[in-house]
């Protein structure tokens, strides 16, 4: 079972804002001092990112979600390992803060039409939930091949689906053209700086609950697909908890982010990548999304289908959370031993506990799922 370590309710992070962005090292470049900050790119979307606006917007629409802790994956681990629990954020996963965020600023500044989006799932609940609390229509292009669950979810929310003759090639400009042709305002699920935004909620909150717990270095392990939450978690991470270190997990089959870093240029998949992660299942990183990553990411790792069934696996037997697989990315990687490589490794101050910390970005899957991944059950190790 898992511990608790606060939860979900009033919306909170460090104790008090800097006035003025934190600085950084060479290594880490310009991203870790801008805040708010402007990105330095030609973009047909508004470019300004401001995280302290999100804070604001989002108090009272999303939950704080709790920062837990399992002394059975510790011993799996060789680490002390801490679960910060998006799956149990509204809509079930991290994306409700990025689409709250992007819809409230339309309606402030004035922009009644309903919302457009794409999604795999999880971004497309998210503004479906926003846009039914917030008496806006929507519509969301989703790939014939998107999780029914996921699928039933949006419509559940009260939006209209468009899946027919649509694949992860061509959503994002059937997307486009339905927005064009309603008068929608499209919301990119990760390509967008209000998005962003929201989705650095995440690492605000975290910052606020790890200081809390006396960590101050720790090694986060994020899920990546376009890029949205990495980026956002980034930017705020940078600020409010520079000594961390923080690396981005792929899934084997859509490593594009991995290719990227390597390539020092963004680099597009040929084909669909075949996953079981399906919300990591992207051709490309964002454009805003990659600034940013390259310039602050540690290192982008990558693991299996097989490593990411086994993290669902404990997660679901073990500490009896419900997670998706593309939630269970972090952990798989935790599991195959990056928090033990010497070169990511990072102890606290006050005792010899290498500190990992696991993003776990969504829980909109059903039990079924899960057990065609994990086949066999793995061993559990015992409690200490």
């Amino acid at each position: 079972m898992v511990e608790r370590s606060g939860s979900p309710g009033k919306f909170s992070g460090p104790s008090a804002h800097p006035k003025t962005p934190l600085g950084c090292s060479p290594k880490r470049g310009h991203f870790a001092a801008l805040y708010p900050a402007v990105v330095p790119l030609s973009s047909t979307l508004h470019p300004r990112i401001d995280v302290d606006a999100a804070i604001s917007r989002l108090d009272g629409r999303v939950h704080t979600t709790p920062l837990l802790h399992s002394r059975l994956l510790d011993h799996a681990v060789g680490a002390r390992l801490w679960l910060k629990a998006e799956n149990m954020q509204r809509a079930g996963s991290f994306k409700s803060r990025g689409a709250f965020n992007a819809a409230l600023v339309g309606l402030e500044a004035d922009d009644p039409r309903g919302l457009a989006a794409l999604s795999s799932g999880n971004h497309g609940q998210a503004v479906a939930l926003a846009a039914s609390e917030l008496g806006l229509s929507a519509v969301v292009v989703m790939s014939e091949k998107s999780s029914p669950v996921k699928i039933a979810a949006v419509r559940g929310y009260g939006a209209e689906v468009i899946s027919e003759g649509v694949n992860i090639k061509n959503r994002e400009k059937i997307a486009s053209d339905v927005a064009a042709d309603r008068s929608l305002r499209l919301i990119h699920p990760h390509d967008d700086p209000h998005v962003i935004s929201g989705q650095a909620t995440v690492g605000y909150e975290l910052a606020g609950q790890l200081k809390a717990r006396g960590v101050e270095t720790p090694l986060v392990l994020v899920p990546l697909g376009g890029g949205g939450l990495l980026s956002g978690m980034l930017l705020s991470l940078r600020r409010w908890l520079p000594g961390a270190r923080v690396v981005g997990v792929e899934p084997e089959a859509s490593n594009d982010g991995q290719l990227s870093l390597a390539a020092g240029s963004r680099v597009e998949l040929a084909e669909a990548p075949m996953t079981v992660a399906d919300g990591a299942a992207t051709l490309r990183l964002g454009s805003i999304c990659w600034e940013i990553i390259k310039a602050e990411v540690d290192e982008i790792v990558t693991v299996s289908d097989r490593q990411i069934g086994g993290a669902c696996w404990w997660l679901w037997s073990r500490c009896k959370l419900v997670v998706e697989p593309t939630g269970a990315l972090s952990l798989a990687a935790a599991l195959s031993g990056v928090g033990s490589r010497a070169d990511l490794g990072t102890k606290v101050s006050s005792g010899d506990h290498t500190e990992i910390v696991c993003i776990l970005s969504g829980g909109n899957c059903v039990p079924s799922q899960i057990a065609e991944l994990v086949g066999t059950p793995l061993e559990p190790v015992p409690a200490t």
